[in-house]
């Protein structure tokens, strides 16, 4: 029973077989150009063709930059849709709501504490 080869054990011609289309899978995996997603991102792909940086002196031109800046950023945005606008725009009034009734409550409560005890 000892001598009898089991999967795992050294020499085993299936291992060999399993190793190498498992290598062969990773050499087909790599060989093709496209980018590897690794998700968590929020911008699109952009062109291969650098851009030229451009500079500007003077007022008026470091403004203009800074409003191109400005647009270049925006348009990486992943703006919400309406559904999810709504959604949040709704949690963010009632979470406004509930935490300005805490706190007009713990003042009124705690300005009677106050009045009560120096007798007002």
């Amino acid at each position: 029973m000892a001598d009898r080869n089991r999967p795992g054990d050294a020499g085993d011609p299936a291992d060999d077989e399993v190793f190498d289309d498992a290598v062969e899978d990773d050499k087909d995996a790599t060989d093709g150009d496209e980018p590897v997603g690794r998700g968590g991102t929020a911008v699109a792909e952009r062109s291969a063709k650098p851009k030229k940086e451009v500079r500007r002196s003077g007022f008026f031109g470091r403004i203009g930059g800074f409003f191109r800046e400005v647009v270049s950023e925006l348009r990486k945005v992943i703006w919400p849709t309406r559904k999810e606008l709504l959604t949040y725009t709704t949690i963010v009034i009632v979470f406004v709501a509930v935490m300005t009734t805490i706190v007009g409550l713990l003042d009124l409560g705690l300005g009677k504490a106050i009045l009560w005890a120096f007798g007002g």
